[in-house]
């Protein structure tokens, strides 16, 4: 082979190359950034209408969460408790929202009983919202404090997060107008 079709060939090799990974054709493939939501239980919102993730981001998160069909236990303790213009009004939080399913787990009349008490439904409600924006790559071995006053942690990777070791983020990165939601698939209980 002579020097001039060595040269010619390394010089084709080279932008067989270049070109797929000009286009991110052989780029390693990313989990979800920090704008994109991510979860198993995301397929389970609705795909229109104000409580669909499009909806919800127009929405300050106690109204989104109310529009969502899979939050609506939580939308009435929030009214309950007496949150609502709170959350709306509040810039730039996190809330780790129990599903209905979540709620589900704790026994009728234990819940039954906190939804009378405004003092102790206002503080687990508030321990549920963090003071921060909290994206996904921030929920890797996290400490934040929450409104309520005490810290919850976060531990996980790629789109497998646990709060407090105890509940699972279902769909996490959902925007609102003011606010960030993650999904979880449990009620978190306050220090004592």
């Amino acid at each position: 082979m002579t020097t001039r079709s060595m040269i010619r060939t390394a010089a084709v090799s080279a932008a067989a190359i270049a070109l797929p990974v000009s286009l991110g054709l052989l780029a390693p493939a990313a989990h979800a950034d920090d704008h994109e939501t991510f979860g198993s239980a995301c397929s389970s919102v609705p795909e229109e209408g104000s409580g669909s993730l499009d909806g919800m981001a127009k929405d300050p998160v106690a109204t989104a969460a109310s529009n969502n069909p899979e939050l609506s236990t939580l939308a009435t303790a929030v009214k309950k408790a007496g949150l609502v213009d709170t959350l709306n009004n509040a810039k730039d939080v996190t809330v780790f929202a129990p599903s209905n399913d979540a709620f589900k787990k704790i026994p009728k009349a234990d819940l039954d009983k906190v939804l009378a008490d405004k003092e102790q439904l206002t503080k687990i409600l508030t321990y549920h919202v963090v003071g921060e924006t909290i994206a996904p790559s921030q929920l890797s071995m996290g400490s934040f404090k929450t409104l309520e006053g005490s810290k919850l942690t976060t531990d996980g990777s790629d789109e497998s997060y646990k709060v407090n070791d105890t509940a699972n983020i279902v769909c996490g990165n959902i925007q609102t107008a003011n606010a960030k939601v993650h999904i979880i698939d449990d009620v978190l209980m306050p220090p004592k």
